[in-house]
């Protein structure tokens, strides 16, 4: 199963993403990220969440070849939706997630962890909004959650990255460690949190997101609507089929 979610004795419960090599999710797996952390919220047992992932890299995005492989706009509809829905549970979880980032962090993987709690990361580990080169917008809004205004700017129109370490300056980082050291240190804050009393932890949660200046499914939403538009125009489509390297029948 390409994501778990294992529940441990100290009330810390683990979601782990495993797809491919490279963690390039398919629909139904972003889908299956948002109802492994809105059950993790509705258990009173866990009271707090690590969001982690086996293989090379944290996350790859969105799966383009199996967008690019399927007729019609089903996939980039589903894609979108489970991408919204994945985010929008991550920000609404009603206990802390804390985000343990090995390796690549591109795409949708920003839109996860700009919406966490807490993020640790490997000392490999690096964010990248590269959508522009697909055709697409979205997750502006979740990379502004981590570095400043222009530099989320300069970012997102070169399709560039930015190394865990440089994130530390700003705070949106709490700690980069060897990539060996990465799940401690994720359960070292987990644990800390876990121990207070998860009523107020929880009561906690919802008053500081109530009291956040940015609506981030609104504003995730509206950068959506551009990338129908850029579908609906015809340029993702060639975009994404130089990326996967096939046209829409899968054709090398």
């Amino acid at each position: 199963m390409a994501v778990t979610s294992e529940i441990r004795e100290d009330h810390v419960r683990v979601v782990t993403m495993e797809h491919g090599k490279v963690n390039a999710l398919p629909v139904s797996d972003w889908y299956a990220v948002a109802a492994a952390l809105d059950e993790a919220g509705r258990d009173p047992q866990t009271h707090v969440v690590i969001l982690r992932a086996e293989g090379r890299g944290f996350n790859a995005g969105v799966d383009i070849k199996e967008m690019q492989q399927t007729t019609g706009f089903e996939a980039l509809l589903g894609a979108n939706s489970g991408c919204y829905a994945a985010f929008k549970a991550v920000y609404e979880c009603a206990v802390p997630v804390i985000a343990a980032v090995n390796g690549h962090c591109i795409g949708g993987g920003v839109g996860m962890v700009g919406n966490a709690d807490v993020i640790v990361a490997s000392e490999d580990a690096y964010f990248s909004v590269p959508e522009v080169n697909q055709g697409a917008l979205g997750a502006a809004t979740h990379m502004a959650r981590l570095v400043p205004q222009h530099m989320m700017r300069t970012l997102y129109f070169t399709a560039g990255r930015i190394p865990a370490s440089s994130l530390l300056q700003f705070g949106s980082v709490h700690r980069v460690v060897p990539r060996e050291e990465l799940d401690g240190a994720a359960l070292e804050v987990a644990r800390v949190i876990a121990s207070k009393n998860t009523k107020v932890i929880r009561a906690a949660k919802e008053a500081i997101n109530g009291i956040d200046p940015v609506d981030v499914n609104k504003s995730y939403r509206f950068e959506q609507g551009f990338t129908f538009e850029l579908n609906l125009g015809g340029v993702s489509d060639e975009l994404r089929d130089g990326f996967a390297g096939t046209d829409k029948a899968g054709n090398k």
